[in-house]
């Protein structure tokens, strides 16, 4: 507005100035004039000499009439014509240059270019660590043109530095997303650092062995998971009572099994009333022969205990409720034998330990898992796996990073699929531990569809401090975009036409009313409103393919919105940072 204001002004002083010098050329002559014969009426005369008193306000009046009409017919053109093009100037040249150049050496991500200026916009390191969300509906380019390179970037950062290179976990149940990280993982020398988890492949995950976390802490997370598939038909009470028996199966586990838990053991113990008794018999026998410290012994005893005067006490609907909310984790890891030998292995078959080697030595964690064909199993090892990585990544800062301080990433597509509560908390505290998270959804109703609960969907998205805004046609996300953008005073123009005519006749020969002595009159009015900077049309209707608006951090202040176009990753070339850099 201070811009338009003072364009305003000055066009306006330069434009009377030059009407009121156009008029004094026109009109000097007639001011300076002694004689003035009025030639109309009965008795012409002269003006200047019989009344001269009047002849000297008239030339005052027109004076300053004319200054006058100058001033307002100058600002009438600047209105109609001038200040329209210079609003629509004045967005395009809106755009951070402090953001706009990067030392390649430095971390640093390439988003895109200014669509107005074709200038390109990199988000520095420190505002990496401020997290990145990206949204928008089918087919507008998340993945191609954001997800795809951005991984492809962090892939390529000091790929042949030991102690520089990122490790990071990727996460995608479309299934599609693994082939690219392999193809980037290709071409900068780091197929040694991928680590794909997948059906009958090299590595073998088993999500409870866990020997450092506390039983209750696993069931936890596995109430968690739970909560994936509880949107609205789940009373908590269930999953209370669900969590505690699954904490107490997995402390007995530990103690017959030698400290190792699968999915397959808790299945039986829990489900399966001679098996748990059979396993009682060997508890029984370590126990009579001195074989648990004190620790162990008060954890025999406190589980034994709600066992066999709480949970097998239990009426049979109840008992058969409980059974039923943990068998909707441990069926999907018994149904069939791939999924079992993959991800309840023996333990001398175990190969993935977890995201300290990942952390520590800068691996590549991708998951390959189809949701279309795997629903269930597929959002709970995802879920499984963020969890994993977020309590390894918290847990430097415990540490103070005494192992290692190279960046790391949290890459996830189609995030609404399993975003969980905890995620917010994590995501406002990973900028310590430098945590890299870049997450894409179609919606912010997608986030609230899973989790249930707007205050943390807000919550969210507000610790995702960058974010990219494809073509939506969710008016939950629109208005909350509106809402951060914030308003402006703009100028709104109303367009009248209007007839009078002294008589109106009916001709029968056109069968029409004509009018006569008839006159016409346009008024146009305009006025200053305070409306949303961008309204719904432009985020259904003027965002293309690969277009976003970007709503990015220099990392220690936000800069103001501006429409980005993104490069697709087909579009590269050969090396990225060679075309882009």
């Amino acid at each position: 507005m201070e811009v338009i204001f003072i364009a305003h002004f000055i066009f306006v002083l330069f434009l009377s100035s030059i009407s009121c010098l156009f008029g004094l050329k026109i009109f000097y002559p007639i001011f300076t004039s002694s004689t003035i014969i009025i030639e109309y009426g009965l008795h012409p005369f002269d003006i200047c000499i019989e009344q001269p008193l009047i002849w000297k306000y008239i030339k005052i009046l027109f004076v300053i009439s004319y200054i006058f009409s100058s001033i307002i017919l100058s600002s009438s053109f600047f209105s109609l014509f001038i200040r329209p093009f210079i609003k629509t100037f004045s967005k395009k040249i809106k755009h951070p240059k402090h953001i706009s150049s990067v030392n390649s050496n430095e971390l640093s991500l390439f988003i895109g270019k200014n669509i107005f200026t074709d200038e390109k916009i990199f988000l520095p390191e420190k505002s990496l660590y401020q997290n990145i969300l990206v949204t928008g509906t089918i087919g507008t380019g998340k993945t191609s043109s954001a997800m795809y390179p951005f991984t492809q970037q962090l892939i390529k950062y000091k790929s042949n530095n030991f102690e520089k290179k990122i490790g990071m976990l990727i996460l995608d149940v479309k299934g599609n997303y693994y082939k690219q990280v392999k193809k980037f993982c290709k071409i900068y020398n780091r197929e040694e650092d991928l680590i794909t988890i997948e059906l009958n492949g090299i590595y073998k995950y088993n999500p409870l062995h866990k020997p450092n976390l506390k039983p209750s802490v696993l069931a936890n997370r596995l109430k968690t998971i739970l909560l994936l598939f509880s949107k609205n038909n789940t009373e908590s009470f269930w999953l209370d009572k669900a969590e505690q028996v699954l904490a107490e199966a997995i402390k007995l586990c530990r103690l017959y099994n030698d400290g190792y838990v699968t999915f397959d053991e808790l299945h039986k113990i829990i489900m399966v009333n001679d098996y748990y008794l059979d396993k009682l018999k060997i508890l029984r026998e370590k126990f009579n022969n001195n074989y648990y410290n004190h620790t162990e012994t008060y954890d025999l005893l406190s589980s034994i205990t709600f066992f066999e005067k709480e949970f097998l006490n239990l009426d049979p609907r109840t008992l058969s409720i409980i059974k039923s909310e943990i068998t909707r984790i441990t069926n999907s890891f018994i149904g069939e034998y791939d999924i079992l030998k993959t991800f309840s292995p023996p333990l001398e078959e175990l190969n993935f330990l977890g995201f300290q080697d990942v952390l520590e030595n800068g691996k590549i964690v991708v998951l390959n898992m189809n949701i279309s064909e795997y629903a269930i199993l597929s959002k709970i090892i995802s879920a499984y796996l963020k969890l994993d990585f977020q309590s390894e990544v918290m847990m430097r800062l415990a540490n103070n990073f005494q192992i290692s301080n190279r960046s790391v990433a949290f890459i996830s597509d189609e995030y609404h699929e399993y975003c969980t509560e905890t995620d917010s908390n994590f995501f406002s505290q990973s900028r310590e531990a430098k945590c890299i998270n870049i997450l894409a959804t179609q919606s912010y109703t997608s986030l609230l569809n899973t989790i249930n609960n707007q205050a943390t969907v807000k919550m969210i998205t507000q610790n995702l401090i960058n974010k990219l805004w494809f073509r939506s046609d969710d008016i939950f996300t629109i208005e909350d975009i509106q809402k951060q953008i914030g308003k402006e005073d703009k100028e709104k123009s109303s367009h009248s036409i209007s007839e009078n005519a002294q008589k109106t006749v009916f001709s029968y020969l056109t069968n029409s009313l004509n009018s006569k002595n008839s006159n016409i009159s346009e008024t146009i009015s305009t006025s200053i409103q305070t409306d949303f900077i961008y309204d719904t049309k432009f985020f259904t209707q003027e965002l293309e393919n690969f277009t976003a608006l970007g709503f990015l951090s220099d990392g220690s202040k936000i800069i103001p919105p501006q429409k980005l176009k993104l490069i697709p990753y087909f579009l590269y070339k050969e090396d990225f940072h060679e075309n882009f850099y």
